[in-house]
């Protein structure tokens, strides 16, 4: 069999394959039955998209047997799928949809509010729950894959359109061709070694491309089935395993930190999972979802615009995620100069010690296949600056060309005049027992650039003592002089996004100020405060007061939301 150079081919292999090829609860369809339905549904989308307009359908769903029904169906006709964020509202759904050219949004009755006096001229909506959707679908059930083709399908068809989790400005459309999904895809299959009896689960959002990308494009290349969760569940995860025969899996943000917060069960590792693969688990975490489940995870690197690939290699070191490939000049650059960084030293606990001269942007020199945002020719420009690929990611490289994640640009702090990676603080303060979960972002210093703030979410059953995490922090040697956490906020859950990320913006807007509004709650005691001793002590009156009065006498008023301001009483 050879290489498919599309999607469409791949989901033309399924016809008359009639092993399980997609479980969902008690629903189980085979790969022939998926192909059957693809072509029904293409073939319905080519009678109802308008003369002239854009071959793209906006897909509105949780993971329900749908949301691959319509890629497999888009891949088939030759359309795009738009996958619609369903935690978007209002104005900025509407805008999302309209933004992508959407004429075909398809979507399931959960959702159905979320469009209420939305504008979305010439949009028609299908609700795939229904009595009118069922009988609309089976006046095409006789239809077979290459019936219905909008236009030539090659690799350069657009296949995807998938909104960059960005965290300022609207989100971008990364446009994802045929040619690459299939091609990531194999690599995928190669890599992990899939196999026609695997199962892969997809547990996170199809709207998001980790779950396309690295989930079902490797099962449709391989041959292997797929078992869908309608939304992440920690608790259900193992039992979704076990009756799925589950074999793989992808996680993004804190999906792998929940897993490990569930109650520990005699079973844990009678599954038959062999694989997860990733991003944001951390060393720390994977080690322990590793002794705990059983499991081996693989930290990888990628994003829907597919700018840059890092292969693991055999030698690749357990922290890292890889090289370069042999088709891209990868090269970890100061983003302001673009001067490459000094290699990364390591201690002999394996800990970076000069963090500050070899973390830097990830840039690749060479010939990228990033294929663009749609209809946004200035994040294009952003993003090729200078002739280079800027990938928007912090890495740091070692003497051997590996390449090790170190947070995102936006996630970068300034302390002090010294650039500091937001990851790398997360990864030593993850090592601390009774932390579930841990978030690093900048707060406004009170003269110049930024302090250091950490969310904290502790263990079940354990509260926040602050002479211990003083203590830990103290024992960290690789913990740099301005590293340690000047604010600690204690949240009962880490606050996160639709796809598991954890929800910085929304930290960063409350930042330590959220101790005024706790205070005149009731609540004081949440936010911390560390003093030039090192110890931390309740970020509450006298001493919030004075700390509101150093912005002030700065000039600093401006960058503290206005209530807060406001709310400053002479210390």
């Amino acid at each position: 069999m050879g290489s498919a150079a599309t999607v469409a081919e791949l989901v033309l292999r399924q016809w008359g394959d009639h092993r399980p090829g997609l479980r969902y609860e008690d629903t189980v369809l085979s790969h022939h039955q998926v192909a059957s339905g693809a072509a029904a549904r293409a073939a319905l989308l080519a009678d109802l998209l308008p003369a002239g307009s854009e071959p793209h359908v906006g897909v509105l769903l949780d993971n329900t047997p749908e949301f691959p029904l319509w890629l497999s169906a888009a891949a088939l006709a030759g359309a795009a799928v738009a996958g619609i964020n369903p935690t978007r509202r209002g104005a900025e759904l509407a805008r999302d949809i309209r933004h992508t050219a959407c004429r075909l949004l398809v979507t399931e009755r959960v959702h159905l509010p979320l469009l209420d006096g939305l504008e979305l001229p010439g949009v028609r909506v299908l609700v795939t729950d229904t009595d009118a959707y069922t009988e609309l679908l089976a006046g095409y059930a006789g239809a077979a894959p290459g019936d219905t083709v909008l236009a030539g399908i090659g690799p350069r068809t657009r296949m995807l359109l998938y909104f960059t989790s960005g965290s300022t400005g609207a989100p971008k459309a990364a446009i994802c061709t045929q040619g690459r999904l299939a091609a990531a895809g194999r690599s995928l299959v190669e890599n992990f070694g899939v196999r026609r009896e695997d199962v892969h689960y997809i547990c996170m959002p199809m709207f998001h491309g980790n779950a396309v990308i690295a989930d079902w494009a490797p099962a449709l290349a391989g041959g292997a089935a797929i078992a869908l969760r309608r939304r992440f569940s920690a608790s259900g995860f193992l039992d979704d395993v076990r009756a799925h025969r589950a074999t793989y899996f992808t996680y993004v943000g804190r999906a792998v930190q929940y897993l490990l917060a569930t109650p520990r069960r005699p079973d844990d590792r009678e599954h038959p999972l062999r694989l997860g693969f990733g991003t944001e688990a951390g060393a720390v975490d994977a080690a322990r979802f590793r002794e705990r489940f059983g499991v081996r995870l693989v930290e990888g690197y990628g994003s829907s615009e597919g700018g840059a690939a890092i292969q693991r290699t055999p030698d690749t070191p357990e922290r890292a995620i890889g090289r370069a490939s042999a088709r891209d000049d990868l090269a970890v650059v100061d983003p302001e100069t673009g001067e490459e960084r000094a290699a990364a030293r390591f201690d002999g606990a394996g800990r970076l010690v000069n963090g500050d001269e070899a973390i830097g942007e990830l840039v690749n020199r060479g010939r990228t296949p990033f294929e663009g945002y749609w209809r946004n020719e200035a994040a294009d420009a952003d993003r090729l600056r200078g002739g280079w690929y800027w990938t928007g990611d912090l890495f740091f490289r070692d003497a051997d060309g590996f390449l090790y994640f170190a947070g995102r640009t936006d996630d970068r702090l300034r302390v002090d005049s010294e650039n500091l990676a937001a990851a790398m603080i997360e990864n030593i303060l993850a090592r601390w027992a009774d932390a579930a979960a841990v978030a690093v972002y900048a707060v406004p210093d009170p003269v110049a650039g930024d302090q250091v703030m950490a969310a904290l979410a502790m263990r079940e059953d354990t509260a926040f003592d602050p002479s211990a995490f003083a203590a830990f922090l103290g024992a960290q040697t690789d913990l740099g002089t301005k590293m340690a956490p000047r604010f600690v906020r204690i949240v009962p859950a880490m606050p996160v996004t639709a796809t598991n990320k954890v929800h910085r913006v929304g930290l960063r807007r409350e930042g330590f100020w959220s101790a005024v509004s706790a205070e005149s709650a009731g609540s004081a005691g949440s936010v911390w405060w560390r003093g030039p001793d090192g110890a931390y002590e309740p970020l509450t009156g006298d001493r919030l007061a004075a700390l509101l009065g150093e912005y002030a006498a700065h000039g600093r008023e401006g960058v503290l939301p206005g209530a807060v301001a406001d709310s400053r009483t002479d210390a």
